[in-house]
């Protein structure tokens, strides 16, 4: 397979980029050709966004595992398409070619028929990160039912909330799952979900770490055994169902500030060609690449860049399950060793982690043929970009700092690996078919170089459909803050040559005596200090300036409480140094951990009301890596 809308050089972009949004459904239906559908669609796109309504190849069917699986099975049938690496390293790992994902895809679609699954029902996936769990997510795919993955971490209430809001009737589970040194107790925390719970019909267990369980008759199934049946029944492989274009695909909840999570929807066709023209073009992929994204398939980027982009593409795409220092903080430099991985797609909170630890966990491990480099989750700071380049890619790999979102399905904007230029910090270009503007505080966009409100002013293929059940909440949330424009929630600048940086969420940028300053800029300067790891910086009420500075600061180096005035003036300096005095923060609370969710981002509306006072009420919490860690900061609160 060739991708025929690949991009290969700077001219190209600037020439497809124009053509883009000159012609954008002439640029998107050339992009789809490239398919396997079943019917074409009528029209490429109908949408507005002020009543917010978007359909992307309208009247097409299709079903989007045939052309993640079974498209390639003729040339690619013995390629891997999925490595497996586990929590434990002496575990030997798994590969499954494109055979072998066709017929455990197929086998485990007639399980689900089995057991009662449908078309357009709600599925809910809770499982580590094993290769059952994109199994599950395929067949859930191919038979038309909609795949809801929860994060295999979630509390029971947390999980009970997604399904009722999701009208779930279908589980599918662990006995439990690995994560570093720990035991996560999956099927348990099902149980008591399910004690609110009582619409659910059947709960598929699939057998991971061998933990003892409850299993109620009637209700809850073991995985092994209805593959048994299925394979006792000669059952023939499972056709894909036909699929409207716009039919759900998949619902993922992201947390809401309402303490009420949002369950964004995306749909099969745009999605797909989104997602596979998005992996192809920012990593540069080409066929034969081992790529290794880290993330976990409970979040968009495993759903876009484990899955569906790279396995609609044909790639040999890398799962891990675990955490990057376990059993040390060499791991992530193993697999690449072990695997001959060339593509290399993490986050800046797992960079900046290995970082602290030197350059010994890097020792006699073979990076060579590591091509392509990337982050994803939150902006990377200029240090960690640095680290990650010189130390990772050895000065040889482009770095692809893409700035996407849960609502947005794939990458909106990124360098193109080694195509077009990077710039440490920044995002750079908007992708072909992506129209970004900034706007001002009333509503009028920006021309040319400045600061404003990230903004869209025309949709993308993957562009969010609705939040589930609540279509107002989808319109109030991203189509009302600036009229027909959908707005991030993120403030950027643009330099004179069109690229971006991402300044982080709006309410993060602050107001200080006047003068706007974004958090990412003042972290930047704070983690140059020497003795930092990471900082996180919010605003809060100021007598004299409107709003403070407040830092979160993680300090590696030791020191005892009578230093830490010292620290504090030198990481002041720093600040006053790198940006000016204007920048400074006025407080500096040293803490052992930052809330943050498991894809890695800083949940900073939390700090936010810690240093505001308003620890009464923190909103939605669920999706915190470590709960924990706001108790211990509330208490050091300065």
């Amino acid at each position: 397979m060739s991708y025929s809308y690949q991009i290969n050089s700077f001219e190209q972009y600037k020439e497809v980029y124009e053509r883009s949004i000159q012609q954008p459904q002439n640029f998107w239906a050339d992009i789809a050709s490239n398919f396997q559908w079943r019917r074409k669609w009528d029209k490429v796109l109908d949408w507005n966004f002020e009543d917010y309504k978007v359909e992307w190849f309208k009247g097409a069917k299709l079903n989007i595992t045939e052309n993640c699986i079974d498209r390639h099975l003729e040339k690619l049938g013995n390629k891997p398409a999925i490595i497996w690496e586990p929590n434990n390293p002496d575990e030997h790992h798994r590969v499954l070619t494109y055979n072998d994902l066709y017929n455990k895809v197929t086998q485990f679609t007639n399980v689900l028929k089995n057991n009662g699954v449908k078309k357009g029902d709600c599925v809910c996936l809770y499982m580590g990160m094993i290769p059952e769990l994109a199994i599950a997510v395929l067949a859930c795919a191919r038979i038309g039912a909609i795949h809801s993955v929860i994060f295999g971490g979630f509390s029971a209430k947390s999980i009970a909330d997604r399904l009722q809001d999701a009208n779930a009737r279908f589980i599918i589970t662990c006995d439990g799952a690995f994560r570093g040194g720990k035991d996560i107790p999956l099927k348990s925390l099902i149980d008591d979900a399910l004690e609110s719970c009582d619409f659910i019909e059947r709960v598929i267990v699939c057998t991971r770490t061998r933990t003892p369980i409850s299993m109620i008759k009637g209700r809850d199934v073991w995985w092994e055994d209805e593959i048994k049946k299925v394979e006792t029944l000669a059952m023939a492989p499972a056709p894909a169902e036909e699929m409207d274009a716009e039919d759900p695909l998949f619902i993922l909840y992201t947390s809401g500030s309402t303490g009420k999570p949002k369950g964004v929807v995306h749909t099969c066709a745009g999605y797909m060609v989104y997602t596979n023209y998005s992996f192809v073009n920012v990593f540069n992929y080409k066929l034969g690449d081992i790529y290794f994204c880290t993330a976990d398939i409970g979040w968009i980027t495993g759903h876009s860049y484990i899955v569906y982009g790279p396995l609609s593409a044909g790639a040999t795409t890398m799962m891990f399950e675990g955490i990057p220092t376990f059993p040390d903080a060499g791991r992530f430099w193993d697999i690449v060793d072990k695997h001959r991985v060339n593509i290399l797609y993490t986050a800046p909170t797992a960079i900046r982690s290995l970082m602290s630890y030197g350059d010994e966990p890097l020792k006699g491990k073979d990076l060579s043929t590591l091509k392509v480099l990337g982050s994803v989750g939150e902006p990377i700071n200029e240090e960690a970009w640095h680290w990650y380049d010189e130390k990772i890619g050895k000065g040889k790999c482009p770095i692809v700092d893409t700035w996407w979102q849960t609502e947005n399905g794939g990458i909106l904007i990124s360098n193109l690996a080694g195509i077009t230029p990077s710039k440490p910090g920044w995002a750079t270009l908007p992708l072909p078919g992506v129209q970004p503007c900034l706007m001002d505080e009333q509503g009028k966009e920006i021309e040319g170089a400045g600061t404003g409100n990230l903004c869209m002013k025309f949709p993308w293929p993957s562009i969010i459909r609705t939040t589930f059940g609540d279509h107002e909440r989808c319109k109030k949330t991203y189509f009302s803050t600036y009229p027909n424009h959908y707005f991030s929630g993120d403030g950027a600048m643009r330099d004179e040559n069109g690229n971006y940086k991402i300044t982080g969420r709006v309410d993060d940028v602050l107001n200080v005596s006047g003068h706007r300053i974004g958090t990412a800029e003042v972290e930047n300067a704070i983690n140059l200090h020497a003795g930092v790891v990471e900082s996180a910086v919010v605003g809060y009420p100021h007598e004299i300036k409107g709003q403070g500075i407040y830092a979160f600061v993680i300090y590696n180096g030791t020191h005892n409480a009578d230093d830490e005035d010292l620290i504090r003036r030198d990481i002041t300096a720093t600040v006053t140094r790198i940006i000016g005095p204007i920048s400074k923060p006025d407080k500096i609370q040293f803490v052992k951990g930052l809330p943050k969710t498991r894809s890695g981002k800083i949940m900073r509306r939390i700090l936010r009301k810690i240093a505001e006072n308003e620890t009464e009420n923190l909103g939605d919490t669920s999706s915190l890596l470590d709960a924990g860690v706001v108790d211990e900061i509330k208490k050091g609160k300065l």
